[in-house]
């Protein structure tokens, strides 16, 4: 069923969330990443960033279908599943709450030493471990979608309670693995990437996903504190658009960062998870969505032990390193056509023209910002769609998928990959640019 959302008032707090994240995506020149299940139309004026995204994004496909689905309404599923991993493996799911007492939190310094919450999910042995891991605490779901003007007070449980596939206390299973790192967009919880993660792991890889604090909407420490989008606010406060660059490109900096201490962490003498024999940290990936993706950059800039990386539709607002990224294979995976070469994100061409090593440059059509995460496959099941993002939650889901673990098969296990070659008939909405 499709829906529109009505105007509702979402409080101070994601009212500054929202004008931050609609300010990131004016500054990149692509749709708002506040859209429920795809993307909105960008915008530079402050009246219309305040409105939430989802409500400027999302159409009725009728006039019965104008308003949220009622409590109880038989169209929404009594439970959410994210989409099944495809790959030979069972998957486990640990947690690390790691401090980096080296640093100070960037976005709230009185709060002391830096902090991670981390999700580590990794190839498992069958039949081993307890219950399947929780999605996200409903803290973090109801902050989410309160951000965009998603306040049904059904769906916080919903989307909270969403199935996985991985078993926590899962046995890992023999031998060592290649490690992904990956970061989730600005003002985005971790556990949007999920879907991915699992699907890595159940592929024969560790994968650690960051949520990196006052970074996102709402992060559930293990003390029950949640902490909000400290970040989110000072892009809000700068006065102009050089000033939210400068504030985005020291997101992306950050984070860079807190993967240099978490690799430290998994790969160092005295590894902080206990599964730790598992990773083989002479193969070491990393991808992420939108800033996270920018983040991949900067992070293979600053650390000579990440091999590859994926930026999944982020602007460079920190830019690809001058000197290239020696020789270390990346890719661009985008919308198409806000990602397209001469687009209105020309981050990207000046960002393809220093890669120096294996590289391609892939947009998607009919997509969206959040295409490349859990938003459509749970959007979907809610009932919500974007007329424009067209793209079916399971095309989302096998597009991102197959490229993704394609790519690291062949710059992390030197295996081939034919389908980084050129386009397929089995992907048709996936155009190579070659500018």
């Amino acid at each position: 069923m499709t829906i529109s959302l009505r105007n509702r008032r979402a409080g101070a707090a994601a009212t500054a969330t929202a004008l931050a994240l609609a300010s990131l995506a004016a500054l990149a020149g692509t749709a708002t990443p506040a859209s429920a299940s795809g993307r909105a139309t960008a915008t530079a004026t402050t009246a219309t960033a305040l409105v939430p995204a989802s409500a400027a994004a999302l159409k009725p496909a009728s006039p019965a279908a104008s308003t949220p689905p009622a409590s109880g309404d038989p169209a929404v599923p009594a439970a959410l599943t994210l989409p099944r991993p495809t790959g030979p493996y069972a998957t486990g799911r640990d947690t690390l709450f790691l401090t980096d007492h080296e640093r100070t939190d960037p976005w709230v310094p009185a709060a002391g030493a830096r902090q991670l919450l981390v999700s580590l999910h990794y190839p498992a042995r069958p039949g081993s471990g307890g219950d399947p891991a929780p999605y996200m605490p409903e803290a973090e779901a109801r902050l989410m979608l309160a951000q965009r003007g998603l306040d049904d007070p059904e769906w916080p449980g919903l989307v909270a309670a969403t199935r996985t596939f991985s078993r926590t206390d899962a046995r890992p299973a023999p031998g060592r693995f290649p490690l992904v790192l990956l970061s989730p967009g600005f003002g985005t919880p971790r556990a949007t990437l999920t879907g991915l993660a699992e699907e890595l792991a159940s592929r024969g890889y560790v994968v650690a996903t960051a949520d990196h604090p006052y970074e996102s909407t709402g992060t559930e420490l293990p003390d029950g504190r949640v902490l909000t989008c400290a970040a989110c606010d000072e892009v809000a406060a700068q006065p102009d658009d050089a000033g939210r660059r400068e504030v985005l490109a020291a997101v992306s900096a950050g984070r860079a960062a807190d993967f240099s201490f978490l690799l430290d962490r998994l790969t160092g003498p005295r590894p902080a998870w206990r599964h730790a024999r598992a990773i083989d940290a002479r193969r070491v990936g990393m991808a992420g969505h939108s800033i996270g993706g920018n983040a991949a950059a900067s992070t293979m800039a600053a650390d000579r032990r990440v091999d590859a990386g994926v930026n999944m539709d982020g602007t460079f607002f920190d830019p690809v390193a001058a000197r290239g990224l020696d020789k270390r294979p990346f890719l661009m995976l985008g919308t198409d056509p806000d990602h397209a070469p001469g687009a209105g994100d020309t981050s990207w061409d000046e960002g393809w023209a220093r890669l120096d090593g294996f590289k391609r440059w892939l947009t998607v059509r009919d997509s969206g910002h959040f295409t490349f995460t859990d938003t459509p496959a749970i959007g979907e099941q809610l009932g919500i769609v974007d007329p424009d993002a067209p793209l079916s939650a399971a095309r989302s889901t096998t597009i991102t998928r197959a490229y993704v673990t394609a790519f690291f098969d062949r710059g992390l296990r030197g295996r081939p990959a034919r389908l980084l070659d050129g386009p397929t008939p089995a992907h048709p909405e996936v155009l190579f640019q070659r500018p």
